[in-house]
């Protein structure tokens, strides 16, 4: 009877407490109290998980944004390559006889700044010699071409320099990244200095020449170098910063992998180099036969001038013959690079670059030969300059695939 009474007393009062907590939790100040601290839980933690995070910068998310850019800005510099290349197809380069950074950004509007224009431009070698009866709508269109090429290099300049300040100012450069940006920006300013620098030279006058006037050849290497050399080092580091790097095990045969592919590549680097002067003499057209020069595999006339250095840049038929070996070495050192690596445990993004590059190594060579044999027409010849462009490029990114872990 004692035990029952004590079991229902035990009861009633837990009941009773029930009630009373469900309803001191309806109650209005209550549940305002623990939503507040709900909330200031939530927004603490928020903040203490934030603040690690926005310290940490440059981490991986700004590292491939900062690749994006790069990658877009190399893109940008393929863009004017073969602007650049089309324009001296065309015969263009020649058309505008004044370089200013702001006032030629505006073409010829009115008939009358037109024709003062090519007033100026009848004033120079081009048109005396070899453009005489050109009339005014022809003008037009090289002066355009012209005009595109040097504002496509305008809006490679601002591609650069305008996201380097504000990535600067948002903290996404490390030390060393500063410096390569700096460099990349001012090699920019370089780039249209010498493109100018090139200009002149088809400018001058030359009383004791009667050949058709063109740009130093020099000049005109030293500019496509330069835009190679910038395209380069903006791919490579937009693909280091984007391609994360394989963990492969240092041995011996992949050491040899590395150094072949290094040498592939200036090889390759070097041939479109010599593209220049090809571009510049108009040696495509002096033997348009292959595989011999004529009738000969080694031409009468190929060391002509004096003295002999001269020959290697100067004399159309040997820079021909030189670019001719210059890109059978290229083809078969990519070849053997591509069969060197099918005997090799590699990732599998290291296999399709090598694979990719070799491919283009034969379809490029294949241009090469058709342009020749046509007699250089401009179609064509603007592909194989794309090219050259196309087997650089797969070879910085066989050389990013197996560039070694950073320590």
């Amino acid at each position: 009877m004692l035990l029952s009474s004590l079991r229902t007393t035990v009861f009633c009062g837990c009941r009773s407490s029930a009630k009373g907590f469900q309803h001191s939790s309806r109650s209005p100040q209550l549940r305002q109290w623990l939503v507040k601290r709900g909330q200031s839980t939530v927004t603490a933690e928020a903040g203490a998980s934030s603040t690690p995070a926005a310290a940490a910068v440059p981490n991986a998310a700004t590292n491939r944004i900062v690749g994006r850019w790069l990658l877009g800005c190399s893109g940008l510099v393929v863009g004017a390559i073969v602007l650049g290349g089309v324009t001296r197809l065309t015969e263009s380069g020649l058309s505008m006889v004044d370089w200013h950074l702001v006032r030629e950004m505006k073409p010829p509007q009115t008939q009358a700044e037109w024709e003062a224009e090519f007033s100026k431009y009848q004033q120079f070698p081009e048109f005396k010699i070899m453009n005489h009866d050109m009339t005014l709508p022809e003008f037009k269109f090289i002066f355009y071409m012209e005009w595109g090429h040097r504002m496509w290099g305008r809006l490679v300049g601002l591609a650069y320099i305008l996201p380097t300040i504000y990535f600067w100012r948002k903290g996404y450069f490390t030390r060393s990244m500063k410096g390569k940006v700096l460099g990349l920006c001012g090699f920019v300013f370089f780039q249209g200095l010498l493109g100018w620098y090139m200009v002149k030279s088809g400018l001058e006058e030359k009383p004791e020449s009667y050949d058709v006037p063109r740009v130093s050849q020099y000049r005109l290497s030293a500019h496509l170098g330069s835009a190679l050399l910038l395209y380069c080092a903006s791919l490579w580091t937009g693909l280091t910063l984007m391609l994360p790097a394989h963990k492969m095990a240092e041995t011996k045969r992949l050491m040899q992998l590395r150094r072949f592919a290094k040498g592939t590549g200036g090889l390759v680097f070097l041939t479109a180099l010599s593209g220049a002067f090809v571009a510049g003499l108009d040696a495509g057209l002096v033997y348009n036969s292959f595989p011999k020069m004529g009738e000969r595999w080694i031409p009468d006339d190929l060391l002509a001038f004096s003295p002999t250095l001269k020959n290697f840049f100067e004399n159309p038929t040997t820079v021909q013959f030189d670019h001719r070996i210059l890109a059978i070495s290229s083809l078969t050192a990519i070849t053997g690079l591509y069969m060197f690596s099918r005997r090799m445990m590699l990732p599998r993004r290291a296999k399709i670059a090598i694979s990719l590059l070799a491919a283009m190594a034969y379809g490029q060579v294949a241009l090469g030969i058709s342009t020749l044999l046509l007699y250089v027409p401009t179609p064509l010849a603007a592909t194989h300059q794309s090219g050259s462009v196309a087997l650089l490029s797969l070879a910085i990114w066989v050389l990013a695939e197996l560039r070694k872990m950073p320590k």
